[in-house]
């Protein structure tokens, strides 16, 4: 069946190093990225970002790569040809408040520094201005995290970890990792699933592609999966999770040169 659509995160994946669109993993020059673009505007291919970023930063990326949908704040919501949807569940903010406000209000963030302390702080300064989830970085244990939060009585939340990062953190050994803090019933697997719905692509009609665990969980929902060379060789969790997925292929290439592999490849019927 013919590619339709291609769910691609940013950081770590398309964009190369400094989060440049024309960088490779080792900060040269590459126009593959550019390419791999073209070849799906020339096959008729919907490319579609999902990010972890707060939505002005995803809606400079989506109209600089000329597309009308795109994913942000790790699937909390969707915005498609100009319509903005909410993808939390039954979570609801104290009124008034977003729910980054309320998450504030109810004093999780520090409940959280206070058990992680000196491994998680915020992920400045890409932490404001967000409505739907909080971002931090560090190295943790998520599972002990999600047990304190629903210890709490905060299980309609959850933390989730959004991969390895290039910066270091003080207090931390090896490579931190993203996390963000958000509604459990939003993911990035949730988003896309509703925007093939939306848009009536088949899951065998779309690949995905991403650096992380919680990209992973999309291997659930589309016909291929692929992960960049760069994610397994910094996440220790990443490549331990890619054994039970059996859709799921590593490229050669790191960040955008495996996304052009991807693409290419599935173009080529490969």
């Amino acid at each position: 069946m013919a590619l339709r659509c291609v769910y691609t995160d940013l950081d770590g994946t398309l964009l190369g190093r400094f989060g440049s669109l024309f960088r490779d993993a080792e900060g040269n020059f590459s126009m593959l990225q550019s390419r791999a673009l073209e070849a799906c505007h020339r096959a008729g291919v919907e490319v579609v970002v999902k990010s972890g970023r707060r939505e002005p930063q995803v809606l400079e990326d989506a109209r600089l790569m000329g597309q009308t949908a795109y994913i942000y704040e790790a699937g909390c919501a969707v915005m498609l040809d100009g319509e903005d949807t909410v993808l939390i569940g039954d979570f609801r903010s104290d009124d008034g408040r977003t729910v980054y406000e309320t998450i504030v209000d109810r004093g999780l963030p520090e409940l959280l520094f206070e058990a992680f302390a000196p491994a998680l702080e915020y992920h400045e300064p890409w932490h404001t201005g967000r409505k739907h989830s909080h971002l931090f970085r560090g190295k943790i244990d998520v599972a002990e995290a999600n047990a304190i939060l629903e210890r709490e009585g905060h299980g309609s939340l959850k933390l989730i970890d959004n991969g390895a990062i290039v910066r270091q953190m003080d207090g931390v050994e090896g490579r931190a990792h993203a996390y963000h803090l958000m509604p459990a019933a939003a993911s990035k697997a949730n988003a896309v699933v509703f925007h093939m719905r939306a848009r009536g692509y088949a899951p065998e009609e779309c690949i995905a592609i991403g650096d992380s665990v919680e990209d992973l969980a999309v291997a659930e929902v589309v016909g291929r999966f692929f992960v960049p060379a760069n994610g397994p060789e910094r996440d220790a969790g990443l490549r331990e999770a890619i054994g039970g997925c059996p859709n799921v292929t590593v490229t050669e290439g790191a960040m955008g040169d495996g996304v052009y592999e991807a693409i290419v490849s599935t173009l080529a019927g490969a």
